[in-house]
C-alpha cells in the first residue's frame, strides 16, 4: 500500500507519500480500505517529534478514519467484509489501509457520507468521554469551550447544547465566533480582545465545566472562571506543559482539575468509550442534532498542505485527508 511517512522530524515538508507494508489484522482486528482520515493536533506534534506513538502503535500518523472493511482477523464475528465504518485509531490513518480493533469501529451514521464520517471518531469520543462521562455535564449548567472553532470545539458546542447546557466559547475572530454561534454557542468571547474570566463570571457566575486545550497558559485563569464545584477538563497543551496552581483557590471553589487522553488508553477502555458514544451520541448524529463540521478536504498525498493549514489556523472544524 501507500502511506504518508515522516522522513525526519520537522516542518510539513517532511511528510512523504511512500510505499509501506500492507497491514494484517491481529486477533479481534479488521483491515479497512481508507476512504478518508482527518488531521488532529496530535499529528502535528508527532511530525515535530514531540508526541511519539504509544508502544506497539503504528508509526504512521492518523487517529481516525472512515472506510470499508476488506479483511477480518480471527475472533471477529460481528463484522462483514464490505461494511462501511468509521474508526478510532491509535495510529495508521494516513494510509490506503489500516488495521484496527473491531471494538473501535463505529457504523457510518445515517445521513452522513462515508468520507464525512472520518471527521467524527476522535472528536466524538474525546468530547463524550470528557464532557459527558467524566465531567458529568448536566442540563442547566455552563460549559466553556476553549478553541470553539476547532474540530473538538465545534463538536463540543453541539454536544453541550444537546445535553441542555449553556455553552460559552472562546475564539480569535468575529467570523469564527459567528460560526460558533450558528452551531448553538450562547456566549461568545474573542480571546484577543476580551478577558474570558471576566466575561464568564459576569454573565454566568462561573463555568461548571471547562473544556481546555491550552494547558499551562490558561491554568490560573481557568480556575478563576470556574463556578463553585466546577470541573476543569484539560485535553491539550497548546499553551505549555507547566503552570502554577493555587491550591487555596482550587479548594475554596471545591473544584476539580482533571485531564484525559484517548490515544494511550487500552483497547478495552477505548471499546468502552466507543460503545458509549454509539449508544448515546450516535442517535444525535443520525437525527442531525450533532453533525461533523468540515472546513477543508485535501487529498491524502498532500498531507503536508493539510498540516500547513492546521498550523496557520483559520479553519473552522476538521481538516480531512481523502483517499
Amino acid at each position: 500500500m501507500h502511506a504518508i511517512t515522516i522522513r525526519e522530524y520537522g516542518d510539513p515538508e517532511v511528510l512523504e507519500w511512500t510505499d509501506a507494508p500492507d497491514p494484517r489484522p491481529g486477533y479481534g482486528e479488521v483491515v479497512l480500505r481508507v476512504a478518508a482520515t482527518a488531521v488532529n493536533r496530535a499529528d502535528v506534534l508527532q511530525r515535530q517529534g514531540l508526541y511519539p506513538p504509544p508502544p506497539g502503535a503504528s508509526e504512521i500518523l492518523g487517529l481516525e478514519c472512515s472506510g470499508t472493511i476488506v479483511e477480518l482477523g480471527e475472533g471477529v464475528d460481528d463484522r462483514r467484509v464490505g461494511d462501511e465504518v468509521c474508526a478510532l485509531l491509535t495510529g495508521g490513518g494516513y494510509a490506503e489501509r489500516v488495521a484496527v480493533p473491531a471494538a473501535q469501529l463505529l457504523p457510518v451514521p445515517a445521513g452522513v457520507g462515508l468520507v464525512a464520517a472520518a471527521a467524527l471518531p476522535e472528536a466524538a469520543c474525546t468530547v463524550w468521554l470528557t464532557v459527558a462521562m467524566e465531567a458529568d455535564l448536566r442540563a442547566g449548567e455552563v460549559l466553556l469551550v476553549h478553541g470553539g472553532a476547532g474540530g473538538i470545539g465545534s463538536n463540543a458546542i453541539q454536544v453541550g447544547k444537546a445535553l441542555g447546557a449553556t455553552v460559552a466559547v472562546t475564539a480569535g475572530s468575529a467570523e469564527r465566533l459567528e460560526q460558533c454561534r450558528r452551531l448553538g454557542a450562547d456566549i461568545l468571547v474573542n480571546y484577543r480582545e476580551q478577558d474570558f474570566v471576566a466575561e464568564i463570571q459576569a454573565r454566568t457566575g462561573g463555568a461548571n465545566v471547562i473544556l481546555d486545550n491550552m494547558g499551562a497558559a490558561y491554568l490560573e485563569r481557568n480556575i478563576d472562571a470556574l463556578a463553585t464545584g466546577g470541573r476543569l477538563m484539560i485535553i491539550g497543551f497548546q499553551g505549555g506543559l507547566t503552570g502554577r496552581l493555587d491550591i487555596g483557590r482550587l479548594m475554596a471553589k471545591r473544584a476539580t482539575v482533571a485531564s484525559t487522553a484517548l490515544r494511550p488508553q487500552s483497547v478495552a477502555d477505548k471499546g468502552r468509550i466507543v460503545a458509549a458514544v454509539r449508544e448515546n451520541l450516535w442517535p444525535l448524529v443520525e437525527n442531525g442534532t450533532v453533525r461533523p463540521i468540515i472546513g477543508h478536504a485535501v487529498p491524502l498525498r498532500e498531507a503536508g498542505e493539510a498540516h500547513r493549514l492546521m498550523e496557520k489556523g483559520g479553519t473552522f472544524g476538521k481538516i480531512l485527508l481523502t483517499a
